[in-house]
Order: C-alpha cells, then sequence, then structure tokens
C-alpha cells in the first residue's frame, strides 16, 4: 500500500491545503507531520509569542485532523533526518509539502527534494501561502520589482487561483501510526506565566481564522478605509497571525472578499474592500521582495544607511520595549505588544518610527524586539516594514518622514481610548492631554492622579530636538561615501 507523508509547516489547515488534497487524490494513506527544527532554523527560530502561537495551532490541527480519521505525528530533530526515517520506517513513497519562502527555507527544502529523489521518492511542493509565486511575477525588463504600486497592478492584472477544495470522506490512515511526540515534548510554551495575556487576546487555530475572517468580511470590512487607522476600534481583519501559521490561506480571504461582488456586480465591492486587498498585496509585496533579496532581513537595501552615526543605547531601548518613553501612544502600542503579542499597524509605524528616528537606534534592534514579542512575526513582513519606516529598504519611506507621537496620537486616538486601555496610569486624564500629558496644568495632573516622573515618565526625548538631530544625521548620510 503507497503511503504519502504530508509535511506540515506554516500552513497548518486541512482547507485550501494542495498538499493535503493531492495526497489524498494521489490514494492510499495519508501520514500528516510536523517537525520542529531549531537547528535548521539558526537564528530565525519563531520567537517566544509565535512559539506559543504555534503550540495551541498543532493543537488545534491535530485535533481538526482527528475529526477526519487521521492524526498528526510529531518530531523534533533535523527536517531531512526526519523525512528519511520515516520514508524508510513506513514504506512511504512520497511526500508533499506545501513552499516557504525564507531564503533559509528555500534552501533547506531545495536539498531536502534532491535527497529524496534520489532516494527514489516522489517529492513534490506546492503554493499554499500566496496568491503568486514570487519567481513568478516579473516587470518587463524580466527583473523583481522593486515598487509596490506597479507590482500590486501587475498581480490583479494575472489570473487568481480559487481556494483548492479537500476531498470529502476520510483521511486515509496507515496501517500502523508512526511514533510521536507528545506535544508538550516540543517545549513550545513558556515555563514563565507571562503568556496569560496572549490567551486572553487570541485564539489560533483554523476554525478561529475562518470565524474571524467571516466576522470581518460581514462588518467592519465596510469601513475598513476609514477605521484602519483607529486603534482604539475593531476596524482590521486582525488575520496576520493566521496568514502567518498559514491557518488560513490569502486565496480564501480573496474568495471571501470577492463573494462580496456577487450581488453588486463591482469587484472591489468597495474602498473597503479595495484598501484590504492592498494590504494584501503588501503581504504579498513583502515575500516578493524577501524571495528575491534576501540580504533585506539584515542588511539596508540602501547601504548608506550604514554610515549614520546610531546610538547604542541599552536603557534607551529598553525604555522603549517597556513601554517607559513618556510619550503615550508609543507607550500603548509597546504594552499593547507586550501583552497581547499584537499591535495595531498604525501604532506600529509609530512605534518604529520612534525607535529609528527620535532614538536613533538601528532598525534591526526594533525588528528582532518584534520577532521575538510578536504573534505574528513573519520575517518577510517584519524586514519590510522595518526598512520601509527606517526609510531604507525598498519603496520604503522618505528618511526625513519623522512621526510625531503626540500628533499622530491626536489624529487616530482623539478621545485617548486606545492609550487608556493601555496606560491605565493616565486614564483618569482628559482628552486634551492624554496624548501630551507634560503640557497639562499640575491641577488637572493632580485630579487625574497622575505624578509625572513617578507615576508616569516624563518624554525622554524633546521631539523637535530629536526630529532636527535625526535629519542631521540622514542628510550627512546622503553626502557620505557610502
Amino acid at each position: 500500500m503507497s503511503a504519502t507523508i504530508v509535511w506540515f509547516r506554516q500552513d497548518l489547515r486541512l482547507n485550501d491545503n494542495p498538499a493535503l488534497a493531492a495526497a489524498m487524490k494521489r490514494g492510499g494513506a495519508v501520514i500528516p507531520l510536523f517537525v520542529w527544527d531549531e537547528a535548521g532554523a539558526g537564528d530565525e527560530v519563531p520567537g517566544a509569542a509565535s512559539r506559543w502561537w504555534l503550540h495551541h495551532s498543532l493543537a488545534s490541527l491535530d485535533a481538526a485532523l482527528r475529526g477526519r480519521g487521521s492524526r498528526l505525528i510529531l518530531a523534533r530533530e533535523p527536517a531531512a533526518q526526519t523525512l528519511l526515517r520515516l520514508v524508510r520506517e513506513n514504506g512511504a513513497d512520497a511526500v508533499h509539502w506545501n513552499r516557504c519562502y525564507e531564503p533559509r527555507a528555500v534552501a533547506r527544502d531545495t536539498r531536502i527534494k534532491e535527497e529524496l529523489k534520489a532516494a527514489g521518492v516522489e517529492a513534490r511542493s506546492f503554493n499554499a501561502a500566496l496568491l503568486h509565486e514570487p519567481h513568478e511575477v516579473r516587470n518587463k525588463s524580466g527583473q523583481p520589482f522593486r515598487v509596490f504600486t506597479p507590482f500590486w497592478r501587475h498581480c490583479q492584472s494575472l489570473a487568481q487561483e480559487a481556494p483548492v477544495k479537500l476531498p470529502a470522506g476520510p483521511i486515509p490512515a496507515p496501517d500502523r501510526w508512526p511514533n510521536t511526540l507528545a506535544l508538550p515534548e516540543l517545549d513550545l510554551l513558556p515555563r514563565l506565566g507571562w503568556a496569560d495575556g496572549l490567551a486572553a487576546a487570541c485564539q489560533p487555530g483554523e476554525a478561529a481564522a475562518l470565524k474571524r475572517l467571516k466576522h470581518f468580511v460581514a462588518g467592519p470590512l465596510a469601513d475598513y478605509a476609514h477605521d484602519r487607522d483607529s486603534p482604539a476600534v475593531d476596524g482590521t481583519s486582525a488575520l496576520s497571525p493566521h496568514l502567518h501559521f498559514g491557518e488560513i490561506g490569502p486565496r480564501q480571504v480573496w474568495a471571501a472578499v470577492r463573494s462580496l461582488s456577487e450581488e453588486s456586480g463591482v469587484f472591489p465591492v468597495n474602498a473597503g474592500a479595495q484598501m484590504f486587498l492592498s494590504e494584501l498585496g503588501w503581504r504579498e509585496f513583502a515575500h516578493h521582495v524577501l524571495f528575491h533579496f534576501p540580504e533585506s532581513v539584515r542588511r539596508a537595501m540602501r547601504p548608506e544607511f550604514d554610515s549614520i552615526p546610531w546610538r547604542r543605547n541599552a536603557a534607551d531601548l529598553r525604555a522603549w520595549q517597556r513601554g517607559q518613553t513618556g510619550y503615550p501612544i508609543v507607550d500603548a502600542g509597546m504594552r499593547q505588544l507586550w501583552r497581547t503579542g499584537w499591535m495595531h499597524n498604525r501604532v506600529r509605524m509609530i512605534v518604529a518610527s520612534f525607535l529609528v528616528k527620535h532614538l536613533r537606534i538601528r532598525w534591526q534592534e526594533g525588528a528582532r524586539w518584534f520577532w521575538d514579542t510578536l504573534v505574528d512575526a513573519d520575517l518577510a513582513n517584519n524586514s519590510l516594514g522595518w526598512q520601509w519606516t527606517a526609510g531604507c529598504g525598498v519603496d520604503a519611506a522618505p528618511f526625513f518622514r519623522i512621526f510625531n507621537p503626540t500628533l499622530q496620537g491626536t489624529k487616530f486616538d482623539p478621545e485617548g481610548a486606545y492609550v487608556r486601555r493601555w496606560v491605565p496610569e493616565l486614564s483618569g486624564l482628559d482628552a486634551r492631554y492624554i496624548h501630551r500629558p507634560w503640557e497639562a496644568p499640575e491641577a488637572v495632573l493632580q485630579a487625574a492622579g497622575v505624578r509625572l516622573g513617578s507615576d508616569y515618565p516624563q518624554p525622554m526625548v524633546d521631539h523637535a530636538e530629536a526630529r532636527a538631530a535625526a535629519l542631521d544625521a540622514f542628510r550627512n548620510m546622503e553626502r557620505s561615501p557610502g
């Protein structure tokens, strides 16, 4: 009896899973496998928050598989070693997986495919993570895109595949299941209780992803163009961790938005849908850039940025990480991140700009912190986002764009609801001063129970002075030999 190993990675779902669907259509037994290969990930091993999410996502996937008469086999060793061992021990004659696009994963998968084929095993990979694969999207000169707008315009002109349907009925099981580790043996959960906030805010798994998509399309999507920038409002999809772990695929998201146009005959159906799909496009663009420019993970795409006199200040970095900068919108975002493993996208730009432009600390330090604390930490999105904010990436914001955190807070959180939630020591302040408590009269501070410098810090830098220093550094960079 033939058997196919389906190697799960960042595709932890049953629906729209082409590797699993192809294995079932092929006939014979299907052995679902997940390998926790820390050594193979190198310095790109998922951070603590991502590992927490992964643990619960794997539990959800196993439950879904058991509902179809199957189960998830877990291993903790090098991926190639695991696959070849299972092929040998279980008589499997095929291995299927869905592609990853991180540079290390591409190199690993290429080697594994060659080793499997040399052993006489069918090795097939599929696209489950993107609308269009990076190597298939090129500009008129045959080169990869470096600017988002023409990239997305080109992608929209391409035919879009529908989600892949899983064959009905049970997933065929082998006569004898391979040995497996218990999920706790992967040691993904933190030993300390800091993840309680994540558990309260997040619900990993395919079922939760589909439920969130249904909620978003039925409600917030209509006002997305306006509400997406308001951190106090449930105006975004919050699908980023589900997409990263593959609990839902972009084809499913696209199809759900497309379904709104059936009655109107217009696609996208409204401005909110059009804006949201462009954000899906930015995710595509991030993977396109990472695939074609793998050095963007660690090095600025504009090398002249290396000549900037960046500051090394552990105390300032720590204050930023802890949400103790004295700028309420920045501190609210950093505390939301620590408590929930997620941060609103508008606020991500604000806190990133503050670290790079106000504190003049390298963007790589911020990227590392996000990598460890975000449940949706994604190498492509993380690298592109930080380089965009710093001004050193492809199609980046200009270096002289320096967000004023006070004005950003006033504009996007005018009543201070977001700040009051995450910076409760300021919750009694009037909206006039919630984003600038240092300007509040002493009587107002006393009435709100706020003692600046004690209950809440004074601003760690003056915005005008920090902005001037940053502009001076960036302008000197442009004149440098780099």
